[in-house]
């Protein structure tokens, strides 16, 4: 049950990271999701990536919605800031967070119901301003805790559980990522630990609007012949774009490769992304290019994952309002109340 706490004994050997933390210091209460639900594959990867990045848990805000996703972020980072907010409005909630106290790494958990449906608004405002966050859409194409109608991410022609095909078009978050300007987009499936992992530790890197779109089949409604968000159906169609390592800035890695075979990403903070590509033609700092390459792709049957775009000079809200960089909560009275002369001035300016 999810108010079960894990015991929080564990075997002394536990490998630890550089800030003495192991592996179960990052995770959370018991799931209670269906056993074999992609979405707990996920949860294992955040985790991981966490793990790797050394951080303090203490520092991250995850934010989620409503729907199984939803409820994920309360099965890891348990010692983390948590706020699980009405349906598709999740979002809107993180950026208000977000603009208060840009000190904390912001994690925003959302589903292919909570994001493309009911808050497919919320979604596209939040990427279009560039807000500096990890969004992670865990997207199975179905209502799960509505016992599986399909949601707005279910393709064209697939089936569902009950034999019925669905004749509505489906709506790509990637593609609309990619559209609003999103400075680092990538898609990836549950099933793909090697792949995961390093995607989502460049999401929580990169500083600007990182959105991630994990396919996370639904093993109770939607892991069927005929479903095209199915674990068989993913691993057949799966078209990776490039092979992927993270290196931190705490550990730079230096090597001499022949020119073509890797493309090296380095963020603002000095943290390098490495691409080991497997399609040597593809770039991923064209935006119209990956854009592109998304129709041509879905055109062929084929699913694209793998970091599909990033920008090498990302800006995010904060840049783009000219915000004072100390949080709200830690302004003393005299920053917050500049005095009656200031706003004569603000309100003039106004006039």
């Amino acid at each position: 049950m999810t108010y079960l706490l894990k015991p929080k004994f564990h075997h002394p050997g536990l490998p630890k990271n550089e800030l003495g933390y192991t592996h179960r210091d990052y995770e959370g209460k018991i799931s209670t999701l269906c056993a074999g639900c992609g979405h707990d594959s996920i949860t294992g990867a955040i985790v991981t990536a966490c793990f790797e990045l050394a951080i303090e848990p203490h520092r991250v805000a995850k934010i989620s919605g409503i729907g199984c996703s939803s409820k994920t972020p309360d099965y890891f980072l348990g010692q983390s800031h948590g706020f699980n907010s009405v349906h598709g409005r999740m979002p809107s909630v993180l950026t208000g967070a977000n603009l208060a106290n840009r000190d904390l790494i912001y994690l925003g958990v959302s589903g292919d119901g909570d994001s493309a449906s009911i808050g497919f608004g919320q979604f596209a405002h939040a990427i279009r301003r560039g807000v500096n966050m990890a969004y992670i859409v865990e997207n199975n194409g179905v209502y799960g805790l509505t016992k599986g109608q399909f949601s707005a991410t279910a393709d064209r022609g697939s089936k569902s559980k009950k034999g019925v095909h669905n004749t509505d078009n489906a709506i790509d978050l990637v593609a609309i990522a990619l559209q609003l300007g999103a400075t680092y987009v990538a898609r990836s499936f549950s099933g793909d630990k090697g792949q995961l992992v390093p995607l989502i530790k460049g999401a929580i890197e990169h500083q600007g609007a990182a959105f991630l779109d994990v396919i996370s089949p639904c093993v109770a409604f939607n892991n069927h012949a005929g479903s095209t968000k199915s674990f068989d159906y993913v691993r057949e169609h799966n078209m990776a774009v490039n092979r992927l390592d993270f290196i931190t800035g705490r550990n730079p890695i230096t090597a001499d490769y022949a020119p073509g075979t890797v493309e090296i990403v380095e963020q603002h903070d000095g943290s390098k992304l490495v691409l080991r590509k497997v399609a040597p033609h593809y770039d991923p700092h064209d935006r119209v290019k990956a854009i592109t390459y998304l129709q041509e792709s879905h055109a062929a049957g084929e699913i694209v994952t793998g970091l599909l775009y990033v920008d090498k000079e990302p800006a995010d809200l904060h840049g783009h309002l000219n915000t004072v960089k100390t949080p709200l909560n830690a302004l003393n009275e005299k920053e917050l109340c500049p005095g009656s002369d200031a706003l004569e001035k603000f309100n003039a300016s106004l006039r």
